[in-house]
């Protein structure tokens, strides 16, 4: 019997399969920390220089699982224009691929979308060996040399060293078009929120919705660690230029009772210093254990009551820029089947989630 009935290595069976590598062509490499490029996606950049969703050093205390999840680029992206009719990137990553129920492409690779805000359309993922901690993938060759928008969007689950892109050495490259505003729409929450289990960084919900929106998006999403401590409020209260926060983290709450501590207390911190901003609370959706676990769905949707009595009586004590959304029908019908797991988001769950979301996001933001 042949090695390959063995062993059943795809990549030898079916060209697709395989893992990218470079053209051949040649290439100049850029660093996208540089001019004309823009990195945005990561709050605390322009301090730290880092690809980072924390700064290095939080001025308040926050616990060690999120202080290394904080690492994990999710939500972070590079935009720039450019004429080069290839694409590729070097890329070191802070470990291997290591999730039993998410692609390496969705946990450390990056992906690639062409398009003005609106129209972007998805070209291309780092197909790689995800045994390695490094790679270097052509991303796409293409025969038109028409300058085009290029968003790059980072690995969900795991850190970046280091990236270079790599272009046509004669390539015209030209910063991006501004955003129509600088005001960010930011998320705190889960490891749902984070991006778990989209199969590639642009499947995460709040990368669909930067795609629909012509703002910065910024993810902090931290799996597992989002319990709404009083310190994350307060770190990201301080986030400069915010245009809306959205509170997802109901599903890491612990418990109901430390969840109808954490909220109200989280509010109020965020309100100290944002008193005109908008704040979305998002209650879960159900999860595939209520069906063989009753005592799941009683704790739910205790938790959806009281969101709504709190958003309730926070906002007829005047508080007119609180909104709640009740994530119940956030997958829509047969929901269950739109999880990896029962819990975690498969690409058309997010895509779900997304679509239910844009519309109370244009309506919060005016657009």
């Amino acid at each position: 019997m042949s090695e390959d009935r063995q062993s059943m290595n795809v990549g030898r069976l079916d060209e697709h399969m395989k893992a990218h590598s470079l053209s051949g062509i040649p290439l100049q490499w850029h660093n996208p920390k540089q001019s004309p490029f823009e990195i945005n996606g990561f709050a605390w950049f322009e301090e730290d220089r880092t690809f980072r969703r924390l700064p290095k050093q939080p001025k308040f205390e926050v616990t060690e699982a999120v202080d290394v999840l904080a690492n994990c680029t999710a939500g972070g992206q590079i935009r720039f224009r450019t004429s080069s009719r290839q694409l590729a990137l070097k890329v070191k990553l802070q470990g291997k691929a290591n999730m039993f129920h998410m692609p390496a492409t969705g946990q450390c690779g990056f992906d690639c979308y062409i398009g003005e805000p609106g129209e972007q359309q998805f070209v291309g993922v780092t197909k790689y060996d995800h045994t390695q901690e490094e790679y270097e993938v052509t991303l796409f060759e293409r025969q038109n040399g028409e300058p085009v928008l290029i968003t790059l969007n980072f690995p969900l689950y795991q850190g970046v060293k280091e990236v270079a892109i790599g272009l046509d050495p004669d390539a015209v490259i030209q910063p991006p078009s501004p955003y129509t505003t600088s005001k960010k729409v930011i998320f705190y929450g889960t490891s749902i929120l984070q991006g778990g289990c989209a199969s590639r960084p642009g499947m995460a919900y709040p990368n669909i919705l930067s795609r629909r929106f012509n703002q910065e998006f910024i993810n902090l999403g931290f799996s597992g660690n989002g319990k709404g401590e009083a310190n994350m409020a307060r770190l990201i209260r301080e986030i400069k230029d915010p245009a809306c926060l959205v509170l997802d983290y109901e599903p890491n709450c612990v418990s109901t009772a430390l969840y109808k501590e954490t909220l109200p207390r989280f509010i109020q911190l965020y309100r100290e210093y944002h008193r005109d901003i908008p704040i979305l609370v998002v209650s879960k959706y159900p999860y595939a254990y209520e069906i063989v676990n009753p005592i799941l769905r009683e704790e739910r949707l205790e938790r959806l009551s009281f969101q709504k009595q709190l958003i309730q009586q926070l906002q007829k004590a005047g508080d007119q820029r609180l909104y709640f959304y009740d994530g119940t029908d956030l997958l829509g019908e047969n929901n269950h089947e739109k999880t990896v797991d029962g819990s975690h988001a498969t690409d058309l769950g997010f895509m779900c989630v997304a679509e239910k979301l844009t519309p109370i996001l244009k309506g919060i933001l005016c657009i």
